[in-house]
């Protein structure tokens, strides 16, 4: 089994965001331990790059925080190297085309295998193209995670068909972003899913608090944070570790308890 959907087996996943290298890259390391520690079923480490399309203002700023404190592509891959000796639970990174072109496909695989890192997450990889990248992904085992929209209407089973690793649910149109309420048909989005595919389906953009994170984990297999995670670190730098810790434990929490009870209904 492997450790994608290893995170998925044992009940609702929890899966927290960092954007790589802010406030800098020791802390990321710390920062990503740490969110294990709480109780994280899977990390996804975002790749500060200069244009990410699909984000909101404060994943933006983290990026740039990032970049201006001097991380690149390779400092993050080795320091994921690092954390990799001690993080067991899974690790995917979120970037765009245009970084894993300019490193080299091949060469961003292999570096991806070298440290662990168990899936790509690339916002800005439409369906249609997705054999530029999918085909080097398989050889080298490493999971293209593909995306479903409130959009993506009949898409959604084509896209189901093919998946791997997990389907990332995006709950809401637009960017990345806390919101308030969440009012997309999430259920009728994973039912489609289901009709094609047992693979877990997690639900990200806007959820950020407890009973956001445990209604949408209800509704799917899991729950994604983000931007709510990013405004932490911003606002404590790196005095962010036990902050961050706190609130991924009250996260998980919340997902667990969707866990339990979709299990006493049953």
């Amino acid at each position: 089994m492997s450790r994608i959907k290893e995170a998925f087996a044992h009940g609702k996943a929890f899966i927290p965001f960092i954007t790589g290298g802010d406030p800098d890259l020791d802390t990321t390391k710390e920062l990503i331990i740490a969110m294990e520690e709480a109780g994280a079923d899977l990390i996804e480490i975002g790749l500060p790059f200069s244009d990410p399309v699909a984000e909101g203002v404060v994943i933006q700023e983290a990026n740039e925080r990032a970049l201006s404190a001097g991380c690149t592509t390779d400092k993050l891959l080795d320091m994921v190297k690092e954390a990799r000796k001690t993080v067991k639970v899974p690790m995917v990174f979120l970037t765009y085309v245009n970084p894993v072109f300019t490193y080299g496909k091949v060469k961003f695989m292999e570096r991806c295998v070298e440290c662990g890192i168990d899936g790509l997450i690339i916002p800005d990889l439409p369906y249609e193209e997705k054999d530029e990248l999918s085909g080097v992904c398989e050889e080298y085992g490493v999971d293209l995670i593909s995306l479903i929209a409130p959009t993506s209407r009949e898409r959604i089973l084509t896209i189901a068909r093919e998946a791997k690793g997990f389907l990332y649910i995006v709950s809401s149109l637009g960017v990345t972003g806390v919101r308030s309420e969440i009012s997309t048909d999430i259920a009728g989005m994973t039912a489609m899913v289901r009709e094609v595919t047992d693979l877990p389906c997690a639900v990200g953009f806007g959820i950020s608090t407890p009973e956001q994170a445990r209604e949408m984990a209800a509704l799917s297999d899991g729950a994604i944070v983000g931007s709510a995670i990013v405004r932490l670190v911003a606002e404590k730098g790196r005095d962010s570790v036990p902050a961050v810790q706190e609130y991924v434990k009250k996260m998980k929490d919340a997902v667990k308890t969707a866990c339990n009870e979709q299990a006493s209904i049953v």
